[in-house]
């Protein structure tokens, strides 16, 4: 991988790959774009195959940042932190210890907060080390239940787009992945009457969505094939694509993961199958806006209220499909370019210099 190259196709401002020996944390920090504001996006702590997959992953998924915070009206830039490594280590302190150093060595350009493979208890460590760190237990705290929140209201909106309703009563909505996300989304649609398909590699998690909400149980694969009105991807990644595509039999998919098509034509294969596509980034931006808030100072309710914002937004990006002749993902693409170009281009006001102390 020539990894410059890669850097100036997708629009990155900087790659930051770093190394503690004593703790054995190896570190990616990809910045995309600060335009809007400082870069934020959270910190995945991921068993990668190669050091290029992961270095990958980063850039993809700060770039999604910038997009995402762009659409959900924030002042924030686009970045991303991956961690490679076994998630499930019990010897996490000196590992988060050494992420928040690093981070703090960038002077604020970003700001980390949970991801994959991370929590709030993680997010505490890195604490010890910057003040560039949100989502923390003591403040915002998780934000899986505004994140659940934003993706509910998409789904809404999908709904009316397509039916004419933003009722999910009676409708069958196939979730995979049960994290914490997925689990709180589970809980929206079962309060709202809807009927729960589910998947998920952890049985506990398959298990506790059974008891508490009369979902049905499938395996992995099944997710993809069964007969629902909407699919939910609330796993990772990279999930649309070419195998899993032809077996959808859905009229919607609207979920919480980050980078759903693994190419961008699977938007486009999804638009000719006639399926509606929620862009995952302006679905799931619940959560970036729920860090926003603690950064912000908002309350709690405040966050919930600009979750529910997703609802316009969702269809505002279909309007803009429509009214240019583009699929969903493209039209998400245009309105956070939008808002960068538009911010961007604010004239430069500048104090008075030199300085005089």
């Amino acid at each position: 991988m020539n990894t410059f190259d890669v850097i100036a196709s997708m629009g990155h401002e900087q790659l930051v790959l770093c190394h503690d020996k004593v703790s054995g944390y190896r570190g990616i920090i990809a910045i995309h774009d600060t335009t809007l504001g400082p870069a934020l996006g959270g910190t995945r702590f991921w068993q990668y195959a190669s050091d290029e997959e992961a270095i990958v992953d980063a850039l993809r998924l700060a770039r999604g940042m910038t997009y995402k915070n762009a659409v959900a009206g924030l002042n924030l830039g686009g970045g991303k932190a991956v961690i490679i490594g076994d998630n499930r280590t019990l010897k996490r302190e000196m590992v988060f210890r050494a992420h928040g150093r690093f981070v703090e060595s960038l002077g604020g350009r970003y700001v980390t907060a949970e991801d994959v493979g991370t929590s709030t208890a993680d997010m505490d460590f890195v604490h010890m080390e910057t003040e560039y760190v949100a989502g923390l237990a003591t403040r915002s705290g998780d934000p899986s239940p505004v994140t659940a929140r934003g993706v509910f209201r998409s789904i809404q909106a999908c709904a009316r787009h397509r039916w004419g309703s933003d009722a999910i009563e009676g409708k069958t909505i196939a979730v995979q992945g049960l994290g914490h996300v997925g689990y709180f989304l589970c809980k929206e649609l079962h309060a709202h009457g809807a009927i729960l398909v589910v998947t998920d590699i952890d049985a506990v998690r398959v298990k506790r969505a059974v008891d508490e909400f009369g979902a049905r149980a499938v395996d992995l694969d099944q997710i993809y094939s069964v007969q629902a009105d909407i699919f939910a991807p609330c796993a990772l990644g990279g999930i649309l694509n070419d195998t899993t595509i032809s077996k959808l039999r859905v009229e919607i998919v609207a979920g919480a993961a980050n980078n759903q098509l693994l190419e961008e034509r699977h938007g486009v294969e999804l638009e000719q199958r006639g399926i509606l596509y929620a862009p995952d980034f302006v679905a799931n931006a619940g959560g970036v806006i729920n860090v926003y808030s603690e950064l912000a100072g908002w309350s709690s309710q405040r966050a919930l209220r600009k979750a529910d914002e997703i609802y316009e937004t969702t269809l505002g990006v279909f309007e803009i499909a429509r009214e240019q002749g583009i699929p969903t993902y493209e039209a998400a693409d245009r309105l956070a370019e939008r808002r960068l170009q538009a911010v961007g281009g604010l004239v430069r006001t500048w104090p008075q210099w030199p300085r005089k102390g």
